[in-house]
Parts: structure tokens; sequence; C-alpha cells
């Protein structure tokens, strides 16, 4: 599975799903890893949305993540679910999910936190915000130096996050990442 951490990661805009919206970048670009995220729906809103997201993930063979969630995982039998500083550790995802499910986990700009994440069976691990970024406009900036060290430090791949366009994703790859995380370039999206 960790193979198919690559390439672009797109990451749904924090919003009312836009279905159609998604197809097309689908439809526009080669997808490989889709999350969802949508913080402020109820729980309903939540399942119908990652249902017809997973069956959107299936037909174009793309890797479906939750945000977050990982009873939202659990129930639509997403691919896995990715984790911040304030949800479950990975090891209570791990049992939850079972040892098939992708996990990923926010690291910000600290390599000892995706030492951490790795040792404790992390899939993939996310640096970021990589450029200043409209969706999250104050996430401190991890440098791209930072990533060409961790990609010495880590066995399992790095995806970039924040600011990240067709513009200057090269710089991420260039600096080792192995996917890149965009909402605003593939969504026009401004939450």
């Amino acid at each position: 599975m960790n193979n198919k951490i690559s390439g672009i990661y797109a990451i749904t805009p924090n919003q009312k799903l836009e279905l159609n919206s998604i197809d097309q970048v689908f439809n526009q670009y080669k997808i490989s890893i889709l999350q969802y995220r949508h913080k402020n729906a109820n729980e309903d809103i939540k399942i119908d949305e990652a249902n017809k997201l997973r069956q959107l993930c299936l037909r174009h063979n793309t890797l479906f993540i939750i945000n977050d969630d990982v009873n939202l995982a659990q129930k639509i039998s997403a691919d896995g679910v990715h984790l911040g500083k304030n949800d479950s550790s990975v090891e209570q995802a791990r049992k939850q999910l079972g040892n098939q499910a992708i996990i990923g986990v926010s690291c910000y700009d600290d390599i000892d936190l995706a030492k951490q994440a790795q040792k404790q069976g992390a899939n993939y691990v996310a640096f970021g915000s990589l450029f200043p970024s409209t969706t999250k406009p104050n996430a401190p900036l991890c440098p791209l130096d930072l990533i060409i060290k961790a990609k010495q430090k880590l066995n399992i791949p790095i995806v970039g996050i924040g600011g990240i366009d067709f513009n200057n994703q090269h710089q991420a790859f260039d600096a080792g990442c192995d996917a890149v995380a965009m909402i605003s370039a593939l969504f026009q999206s401004t939450d």
C-alpha cells in the first residue's frame, strides 16, 4: 500500500460536498489519494458524503482516507485515516481499523514526531505548511530542507501539505516528498 502514497493527494474542501466538482478533478488529474475533510458537518451528512466519495474512489482506483475520524473510517470501510495532534493515537486507530488500514499522521515541522509515528506503525507522515496556505493561513511554515532531512531518517512515505499548487509542487517533490496534498489548487476553495 505504501507505494500508492505518491503523486497528488487531494483533500476535499471543508464545505458541503460538490461531487461533480470532485469528479471533474478526477477526470482532469491523476489523483492517487483522496482525503475527505468536512469538520463541521453532522454525522449523517458525513456518512452520506463519505460513502459517495468512497464509490468515486473505487471507480478511479484511488485510495480513500478520512480526516481525523477513525469511527467514520471504520463505518464506511475507508482505506484509512489521517490523524492530527489532537486525534486518536496510531495504536488506537490500528486496533480499530486493522492491519490493512492506511494511517497517516500530521507531523507539522517536527522530525521527531514523524520518527515516533513511524515507530508506532504509521503508513505515512505529512509535513507542512510547505508554502503559505489560504486554507490554514496561520500555519507555521515547514522549510523544504526539513523534508530533505526527514527523507534520510524515515522509511515511510512523506506527504507535503500547505500552499502546494501546480507551480511549486516540483519543489516539494525535489525535496523528497512522495506525494503532495492539494486543496485550493484543485478545488479553487477558500475554506
